[in-house]
């Protein structure tokens, strides 16, 4: 399944490539950073910035793009997004920025064209919601934050 997504590149990222699939079963595009050439940006271990991407989207109704950290950034580097996912409206037109936070001990260091965070394009369903005075009951009730248990593994390493 696919579906066309308008994208306009900002001056600022008019001669970076536009987001690409890496694989051909791959679910998110890569997104670049669009940071000016000849800079080295700087990621101190517990700090966060905001990254821009040079890219405004125009997404068809009843879609929205999902901004999601890159798995290897995380595992080499401790470096992911504080608000994951973060959603792009199918009515927002501004530029697309990520905001990378280092979780790392080391500094954490972006040039133009880095690849930073992948975007997930998905269809959305809008809810109606119905008050009610009272649920129907489930087995689960009301039980939340680990009331389902822990494995076996978990209950011996922690």
């Amino acid at each position: 399944m696919s579906v066309d997504v308008r994208v306009k590149r900002l001056p600022h990222g008019a001669d970076l490539p536009l987001p690409t699939y890496q694989t051909p079963a791959a679910a998110g595009l890569d997104l670049l950073a669009a940071i000016p050439p000849q800079t080295r940006l700087v990621i101190k271990p517990g700090s966060r910035d905001l990254i821009p991407t040079g890219l405004a989207l125009e997404l068809p109704a009843g879609f929205e793009a999902q901004i999601r950290p890159r798995s290897g950034l995380a595992l080499k580097h401790g470096v992911t997004l504080v608000n994951t996912p973060g959603t792009i409206d199918a009515d927002y037109r501004g530029e697309i920025g990520v905001i990378l936070i280092n979780h790392g001990s080391e500094p954490f260091e972006i040039v133009r064209g880095d690849r930073i965070a992948q975007m997930i394009v998905a269809p959305v369903i809008q809810a109606h919601l119905v008050e009610v005075d009272d649920l129907s009951s489930s087995d689960r009730g009301a039980g939340g934050f680990g009331s389902t248990g822990v494995s076996q593994s978990q209950r011996s390493s922690g």
